[in-house]
C-alpha cells in the first residue's frame, strides 16, 4: 500500500515537472518570437531567412542543380503556383508543377532578345499549346548588359504586384548569379598569375638547371644523377595541375630542391640559413607563393654583386598569424620602382613578387600584401604573413 502511494507521488512529480518544462519552453520560443517585432518584422526576418537559403544554391550561377533547389525556397515568395528558372539554353528549374516542364523556351526567348518583362494571358498560353497553366510573367535575369536567363511566376492571375514581385526576385537572382561570376573571375585571374610564375621559373632557371647538370656528367655523374632528380622533383611540384593552395613545409621543401640546384651553379658563393618553427609547418599558404619570393633573392642576392651571398629565410607564428621572411644582402631594389612594379605600372624582373603580392591581397586582403623593406645596396627583406586558421582553403 505505502510502496503503491509512493509511486503514484513520483508519477504526478514527474508530470509536474514536464508539464513545468513544456510550459518554460513553450514561454521562451513564444517570447523569442515576440521579441522579432511586428508582423512586418517577422515578415522582413522570414524574407531575408529564405533568400540566404536560396543564395546557397546559386554560388555556382544558374546551374540546374542550383536553380532547382533554389527554386523550392523562393516559390514562397512570389506565392506563385509555379515558379520556372532558365538560362538562355533551356529551362533550369520548374518548381510547383508535375512532371516534365513544358515548352516554354519561345517564350522565354522574347524575353531574352528583348531584355523586357513580358506577362503572358491565360489565351495566349492556350494558343501556345500550354492550356491549364494559368497566366505568366517572365523576367528577364541580367549580369551587366547581357541577358543570361529568365526568373517566371505561373499563376491563377498575374496581377501588378505579382509583376513587381518577379521583377525584384529577377534582379535579385541577376545580383547572385554577377557575384558567382565574379568570383569565377577571381579564381581565373588566380590561374593565370599562378601560369605566369610558372612561365617565370620556366626559361632562365629551367637553362642555369641543365648546364649545371651537364657540367658534372663528366666529372661527377653520381652528382649529376643526384641532381637531375631534384630537378624532376622540383618541376613536378612547380608545374602540378592541381591545388591553389600548398603547406609551407611543401613550399619550403621546393625550396630546398631549388636551392640544391642553385648551389650546384654558384657553389661556395650561395650561403642560406633558415629558422624554421615546427609550429607552421602545416599552415596553408597560396601555391607557389614563397619560391618566388627566394628565387628573387638568389637572382638580386648574388646574380647581380660580386663575391659570395647570403640568404636567411625564417618561419615562425605571431599569434594568430604565420610570418615568413626572406632576406638577401644584395643589391637592393629602388623603393620608387618597387611601388611601380608592385601597382602594375612597371614589367622587369621583379614581376614575381608582384604576383605573389597580388595573389595574398585577394586571398587575405590588403592588409596581407608583401611586406618589403630595401634600398639600393642594402640588401633585400620580404615579410609574408598569413593566418594560421584557414578552414575555407584545403592544400
Amino acid at each position: 500500500m505505502f510502496s503503491a502511494a509512493v509511486d503514484t507521488a513520483l508519477v504526478c512529480a514527474v508530470a509536474v515537472i514536464t508539464l513545468a518544462v513544456v510550459a518554460s519552453l513553450g514561454f521562451r520560443l513564444s517570447r523569442s518570437y515576440r521579441d522579432l517585432g511586428s508582423d512586418a518584422d517577422r515578415a522582413t526576418y522570414a524574407t531575408l531567412h529564405t533568400a540566404a537559403l536560396a543564395s546557397e544554391h546559386l554560388r555556382e550561377g544558374l546551374t540546374p542543380s542550383g536553380a532547382s533547389k533554389a527554386s523550392r525556397h523562393l516559390r514562397g515568395l512570389l506565392r506563385c503556383d509555379i515558379l520556372m528558372m532558365s538560362d538562355d539554353a533551356g529551362v533550369l528549374a520548374w518548381d510547383g508543377g508535375r512532371g516534365t516542364p513544358p515548352d516554354v523556351m519561345p517564350l522565354v526567348r522574347r524575353v531574352l532578345e528583348s531584355g523586357r518583362t513580358q506577362i503572358v494571358r491565360r489565351q495566349r498560353l492556350e494558343d501556345a499549346g500550354l492550356p491549364g497553366l494559368g497566366e505568366l510573367v517572365l523576367s528577364p535575369v541580367r549580369v551587366d548588359d547581357r541577358v543570361v536567363g529568365t526568373v517566371g511566376a505561373f499563376a491563377g492571375d498575374v496581377n501588378a504586384g505579382l509583376v513587381r514581385a518577379t521583377n525584384e526576385l529577377a534582379g535579385w537572382v541577376s545580383t547572385q548569379v554577377e557575384l558567382a561570376e565574379l568570383d569565377s573571375s577571381r579564381r581565373l585571374l588566380a590561374e593565370a598569375e599562378v601560369r605566369a610564375l610558372r612561365a617565370q621559373i620556366s626559361p632562365h632557371f629551367i637553362y642555369n638547371s641543365l648546364n649545371a647538370i651537364a657540367s658534372f656528367i663528366n666529372t661527377d655523374p653520381q652528382r649529376a644523377r643526384e641532381l637531375v632528380v631534384e630537378f624532376a622533383d622540383f618541376t613536378r611540384y612547380s608545374f602540378r595541375r592541381h591545388g591553389d593552395f600548398t603547406t609551407v613545409a611543401e613550399e619550403l621543401r621546393s625550396i630546398d630542391r631549388y636551392l640544391l640546384l642553385e648551389r650546384a651553379r654558384f657553389g661556395d658563393r650561395l650561403r642560406v640559413s633558415l629558422e624554421i618553427g615546427p609550429e607552421v609547418l602545416s599552415t596553408v599558404i597560396p601555391f607557389l607563393s614563397l619560391q618566388p619570393l627566394v628565387e628573387n633573392a638568389v637572382r638580386h642576392g648574388l646574380d647581380s654583386k660580386d663575391g659570395v651571398g647570403n640568404i636567411t629565410i625564417t618561419a615562425h607564428d605571431v599569434g594568430a598569424f604565420a610570418e615568413v621572411t626572406i632576406e638577401d644582402d644584395g643589391v637592393g631594389i629602388d623603393p620608387d620602382h618597387l611601388r611601380s612594379v608592385l601597382a602594375g605600372h612597371t614589367e622587369d624582373v621583379h614581376v614575381g613578387l608582384r604576383n605573389v603580392d597580388s595573389r595574398l591581397r585577394q586571398v587575405y586582403g590588403d592588409d596581407h600584401g608583401l611586406i618589403i623593406d630595401t634600398a639600393p645596396g642594402a640588401g633585400t627583406l620580404i615579410t609574408m604573413r598569413v593566418p594560421k586558421s584557414q578552414p575555407d582553403h584545403r592544400a
